[in-house]
């Protein structure tokens, strides 16, 4: 397992690195497309459609993001498209939650994939435009949700239940706490302490959403936002659980040896990248 985690892992670094990384934004919004087009198929199956019909919702989702590039989303500001992503996320996210495994099969199949589809999307959309703004940008936003999980991990695992003496949902992820969720939000606290001195040193040519929000709003904004980012990247991963558990299945497919489906692999950013813009377009 491990071995296939590993060789998985150098040959996506392999292919997203060199296109991150090019001068311009095309390389890097063109390859993205492919996973995007896969975690639409893999929501189809999610939810029990036909293979035909996975493959159909992945295609959708590809072509509403070629539409979105056709018709010059990728530059402009989109405050009102942001804003209302966020606020929807923030509720329907809690909702679903609240409502539990169980509540997941009660919403209308077609709502669910018409919903999925569109998060997708966004979350592409969000993606491209990060990109546009520059690659520091883009990284501070995707950094912080890794540290998020890595120090919640390393801080569940630590303290276990020791404080809160429950689960933080234990009927759709038994093995995460608490304590994990205030771990990984310190750490994400740390990064963009670090983030923010190493832009201030000069080492980065474009802003990272910290000194963003720090130029904007202040530091008190800056910290608020950045500990929400963390909460709503705890709750994306929340979300696509509860999918799984609802349709018993232990990852989202199979395409990533080692590492489960695309949607395993973005959950936490489904919600946080729309968010990240909304705060960066505010």
């Amino acid at each position: 397992m491990l071995k296939q985690r590993v060789i998985t892992a150098v040959v996506l670094l392999a292919i997203l690195l060199p296109a991150l990384f090019y001068p311009t934004y095309v390389p890097f919004c063109a390859i993205t497309l492919v996973l995007i087009s896969a975690g639409g198929w893999e929501w189809g199956r999610l939810n029990g459609c036909s293979q035909p019909m996975s493959v159909l919702i992945g295609l959708t989702c590809l072509l509403a993001c070629l539409l979105s590039w056709s018709a010059g989303l990728l530059t402009p500001s989109l405050p009102w498209l942001w804003s209302a992503a966020g606020a929807t996320w923030v509720l329907v996210g809690g909702w679903l939650l609240r409502s539990g495994v169980s509540g997941w099969p009660q919403i209308s199949k077609p709502l669910r994939l018409l919903v999925g589809a569109v998060a997708i999307w966004l979350a592409w959309l969000a993606l491209a435009q990060a990109r546009v703004i520059g690659i520091n940008f883009l990284l501070s936003v995707m950094v912080l949700v890794w540290t998020a999980d890595i120090g919640a991990y390393f801080s569940g695992k630590t303290f276990g239940t020791r404080f809160t003496k429950t689960k933080l949902a234990a009927s759709i992820s038994p093995g995460k706490s608490w304590e994990g969720v205030w771990g990984g939000m310190v750490c994400v606290l740390l990064l963009a302490l670090g983030w923010i001195l190493l832009d201030r040193s000069g080492a980065t040519l474009t802003p990272s959403i910290y000194s963003l929000l720090v130029s904007r709003h202040g530091w008190v904004v800056m910290l608020i936002a950045v500990v929400f980012l963390s909460a709503m990247s705890v709750v994306g991963d929340l979300v696509e659980s509860l999918v799984k558990r609802s349709a018993g299945a232990k990852d989202s497919s199979g395409l990533l040896p080692g590492h489960g489906g695309v949607l395993d692999r973005v959950d936490a950013l489904l919600p946080t990248l729309p968010l990240a813009m909304m705060l960066a377009s505010l």
